[in-house]
């Protein structure tokens, strides 16, 4: 699975738990860091939660294991490492601080209209 396939995936199943203002920007030009940055908000903490759970079931489907998470415990953000590919899931005010597009608004956002529903 490319890491393009991969970001795609994780966008579907972040949408398949509805959630909200799904992105995937690819950085390759931008940075070493990764290739994909997926971002995407859940309308409470059990949401953010269900989101990151569902991210990880469905990438372990795949045969891909995630290297690192962060924030597992938090109400607001979780960050899920997929080494090329990084998740970030939100509540709506984390997102609004972080701020993460304007970081990464260098990148190319890819069109998730054929992907999501």
């Amino acid at each position: 699975m490319t890491t393009k396939e991969q970001a795609l995936t994780i966008a579907k199943a972040l949408d398949s738990k509805l959630g909200l203002d799904i992105k995937v920007i690819e950085i390759t030009d931008v940075t070493v860091l990764a290739d994909y940055m997926v971002i995407a908000t859940g309308r409470n903490s059990t949401q953010v939660k269900a989101l990151a759970d569902e991210v990880e079931y469905q990438m372990n489907e795949n045969g891909i294991e995630v290297n690192h998470i962060e924030g597992h415990r938090s109400n607001s953000w979780i960050l899920l490492d997929y080494v090329d590919v990084i998740v970030n899931v939100f509540s709506e005010e984390a997102r609004d601080f972080y701020d993460l597009e304007r970081l990464w608004q260098d990148g190319r956002e890819v069109d998730l209209s054929d992907i999501l529903e």
